[in-house]
């Protein structure tokens, strides 16, 4: 499947032979070739060397999607070292934690966000700051060499002594991804170059007979510190398709490029489809390039899956992943029709099983169950979280398998239906979010004495983020924008409470626990109570 290829940076050289005067990237009305984009890997990587960076040693990306996001990326893989991409949103409790779980000496971010840096660097030093300008008219950021700050204009600029050759293999870590936890904090998910070359190659077989290798204009429509933003972007890219990259994800902007440039390949979740589908601006602009457009991340209502085929006269391809599988676990194919509904068949590198979550016996074909998935060059642990490893990976007749936590049926034919979610994390958006991680910020306020957040059912979010909180007994009392302004404090933008309600009590059980179930129970029936009256 791979063509011999072990390694990304070797996928990556490969393709550049082939199209080196072809365009890589496309961002803000700049064009970048392959051969371009090659040559400031080179030196990127020339230069983490020549500063000590050595293979498999750490570098977190914290910056906004631009050209430089990528060429950072791609020269870690360069020199073997382990990229960190983590969303330019995190404030400094999220990025510090991240820095000290993963032991990264090395940080590449923007100019608007260096302070949020510099915060974090007070309790976990870093050895190198590379500073990235948004503005490429504004003033040049200072050179601190002393303090291990460096301008990456200055570097892209520079001579650098060529790299020696470094053994670079399948079974090297090529990046971490960031997940959320059942304890609300982050778990590093370990991912090898040969896991990632996998998964890309499946999803771009599967586009294959609609678009060729090469003949390909994706735009990015998820972020690339995902998985699955990461599925189809790398996966476009490393194939030799033209990659288009945007500042911030507006949707006048997203139509305005599509047209422009006859974006073929899109990602989008299907939140975000249905958002298209509703823009009062959409019929005035030509989006009939689009030809391949996937859909992951949450579950696909079937009215937004039928009012896109009617609107645009083809399909959405909803397929399945997680961080811990690198992506795909199943998808749909392009040239043979799949049932409605259905999240597509297991990808040729994966193995499943839908057992009963109690006992991890197989159930029958057809009854719910919980997904486990496995594969020959599968991710075998959290980084350094035994505890969460031991929940999320076991071993079943002298095979490794990771549990998804998620509910879905499995037909005659082998198609995958999804039945049920994991239960405390919510899907917003898109985004998973951590309700305990929300709760934690929330305890922080000295006028909460309980809280329980929960995910509502929204059509325009897919789950919208609600806190049920009390108040200690004689607090000054805080008002919901005063508590959600409070959130904003500590939590990105996605994970803020959308909704707050006083209570006075919360379920709980016998020795005190609250019942989130309960609370999400209620939740969901005042929306079903609501829309039948409505």
């Amino acid at each position: 499947m791979l063509s011999g290829v072990s390694t990304i940076d070797e996928l990556f050289k490969n393709t550049v032979g082939q199209h080196s005067d072809k365009t890589a990237l496309i961002f803000q009305e700049q064009k970048y070739t392959f051969a371009e984009l090659d040559d400031l890997v080179e030196k990127l990587a020339s230069f983490l060397f020549n500063e000590g960076v050595r293979k498999q040693e750490k570098a977190i990306i914290y910056l906004p999607h631009m050209p430089q996001w990528v060429a950072i990326w791609l020269a870690s893989q360069r020199i073997g070292a382990i990229a960190i991409p983590v969303t330019h949103f995190y404030g400094e409790d999220e990025l510090g934690y991240i820095a000290a779980d993963s032991g990264a000496e090395t940080i590449f971010c923007a100019d608007t966000n260096l302070a949020q840096v510099r915060k974090v660097a007070g309790n976990h030093p870093f050895k190198k700051i590379v500073v990235v300008k948004r503005d490429p008219s504004g003033p040049e950021p200072v050179e601190e060499k002393g303090e291990g700050l460096f301008s990456f204009e200055s570097i892209a600029q520079g001579n650098f002594p060529s790299l020696p050759h470094i053994d670079l293999n399948g079974n090297d870590i090529a990046e971490f991804l960031y997940t959320g936890g059942t304890t609300g904090l982050p778990k590093g998910v370990p991912i090898p170059n040969i896991l990632f070359l996998e998964a890309i190659t499946v999803k771009r077989d599967e586009i294959e007979p609609l678009i060729p290798r090469g003949k390909g204009i994706t735009l990015q429509g998820a972020p690339l510190n995902h998985i699955m933003g990461q599925e189809l972007g790398f996966g476009s890219l490393l194939n030799g398709d033209t990659l288009i990259l945007l500042a911030k994800m507006d949707l006048e902007s997203i139509f305005f490029n599509i047209e422009k440039h006859q974006v073929n390949i899109f990602f989008g979740t299907p939140t975000l489809c249905r958002m298209i589908l509703e823009h009062n601006s959409l019929d005035n602009y030509k989006l009939d390039s689009l030809i391949y457009v996937f859909t992951a991340g949450e579950a696909l209502p079937p009215e937004i899956a039928r009012k896109w085929k009617n609107k645009f006269g083809k399909p959405l391809y909803h397929g399945y992943g997680a961080t811990e599988t690198c992506g795909g676990i199943t998808g749909v194919s392009t040239v043979i029709p799949f049932p409605d509904g259905t999240l597509g068949k297991v990808v040729p590198t994966k193995n499943i099983k839908i057992v009963n979550p109690d006992t991890l016996e197989p159930v029958a074909t057809n009854e719910p169950g919980e997904v486990l998935v496995s594969s020959e060059n599968m991710v075998a642990s959290y980084w350094n979280k035994p505890e969460e490893t031991a929940i999320h990976f076991v071993e079943l007749e002298g095979r490794l398998w990771y549990r998804t936590g998620d509910i879905a049926r499995m037909d005659e034919e082998g198609w995958l239906f999804f039945v049920d979610r994991s239960a405390d994390l919510i899907k917003h958006k898109g985004y998973r979010v951590a309700a305990t991680k929300v709760e934690s910020i929330l305890y922080r306020h000295d006028s909460i004495s309980e809280c329980c957040v929960v995910g509502v059912p929204d059509p325009n979010v897919g789950e919208k983020v609600k806190a049920r909180i009390i108040l200690r007994e004689g607090s000054s009392t805080p008002n919901a924008e005063e508590l959600i302004k409070w959130c904003s404090e500590g939590l990105a933008s996605y994970e803020i409470p959308g909704e707050i309600e006083f209570c006075n009590e919360l379920p709980k059980s016998p020795v005190g626990k609250i019942l989130r179930r309960i609370v999400r129970d209620e939740e969901r029936q005042k929306v079903q109570s609501g829309d039948q009256a409505g």
